[in-house]
């Protein structure tokens, strides 16, 4: 779990799920039924997707939801913080019509 966690910091969400899909294949296969999912969540909201392996392998019930929440938090922040640190690459985007 140390390494996950370093992975995590260090490299980002993407490469925690690589690391921990390949140190712990079958709680991947108890969380995920097919490939499809995965992969989209590596593609698209990797932090929900680290969230719902943590969590699932006991089924998702209660407060398990706190933390997918949390993971899709954090996916809508990150993508949208990124969208307003671009801000003024977009011309006319930043500045106040007079």
């Amino acid at each position: 779990m140390c390494c996950l966690f370093t992975t995590l910091v260090l490299v980002g969400p993407r490469a925690a799920i690589v690391v921990w899909g390949l140190a712990q294949p079958a709680r991947w296969e108890l969380a995920f039924s097919t490939f499809v999912w995965p992969l989209l969540g590596f593609l698209f909201l990797p932090w929900t997707t680290l969230m719902y392996v943590a969590v699932a392998v006991n089924g998702v019930t209660g407060f398990d939801w706190f933390w997918i929440v949390i993971g899709v938090v954090i996916d809508l922040a990150s993508y949208s913080g990124s969208a307003y640190g671009n801000r003024d690459r977009i011309k006319g985007y930043g500045t106040a019509a007079a």
